[in-house]
């Protein structure tokens, strides 16, 4: 999936029960990225977390049927000083975990701060320093709107620039430790 001339596609996820961005990038790190797809699902703050959970769960995976990705990347839920806003941030992350778990595929799950650092080269950027950069790097006229289909491309943008990276150390380490195993026989 990370080889160093293949192409990846990912979904990226910026959770959120009001509105959570999506959105789908296609490359390899060192290549020009292209996106595939991009927009938000709201839903209603007056209608039962039940239903909005479910709503998001529909398109969820309707994006995964649709779009095919290799990976999921979802941001990683941080505390926050809401805990309502933590608790609908959390639930929507779950379901988009769900989701992709149900599809076989994999997960990868990125602070906000990595996410920053990745796409401005600060871990402190804000919304718009993130959608000019988004627009940027995928040769987008304008920013994408709303910020969350942004924040989403940036997860999917991180993940590319990360993933392959982030292989290989797993890689490195399970074959580490299975040396580690065969010396100790």
């Amino acid at each position: 999936m990370f080889g160093k001339d293949s192409a990846v596609r990912v979904l990226g996820v910026d959770p959120g029960l009001t509105r959570c961005g999506l959105g789908v990038v296609e490359g390899a790190a060192g290549r020009r990225l292209t996106a595939v797809a991009y927009g938000v699902v709201r839903t209603p703050a007056d209608e039962e977390i039940s239903q909005r959970l479910f709503v998001l769960q529909e398109h969820v995976s309707a994006w995964i049927e649709a779009h095919e990705p290799d990976v999921v990347a979802v941001e990683r839920v941080f505390s926050q000083h809401n805990v309502r806003t933590v608790m609908g941030t959390a639930q929507a992350s779950a379901v988009a975990i769900v989701a992709a778990a149900r599809a076989g595929i994999p997960v990868a799950l990125h602070t906000p701060s990595e996410v920053k650092a990745s796409i401005t080269g600060s871990g402190r950027a804000d919304k718009a320093q993130i959608g000019h950069m988004v627009a940027r790097l995928l040769a987008m006229s304008a920013p994408p709107t709303p910020a969350d289909t942004a924040d989403a491309l940036a997860l999917a943008i991180c993940h590319v620039w990360r993933g392959g990276a982030m292989a290989k150390l797993a890689q490195a380490q399970a074959a580490a430790q299975a040396t580690a195993l065969a010396g100790t026989r």
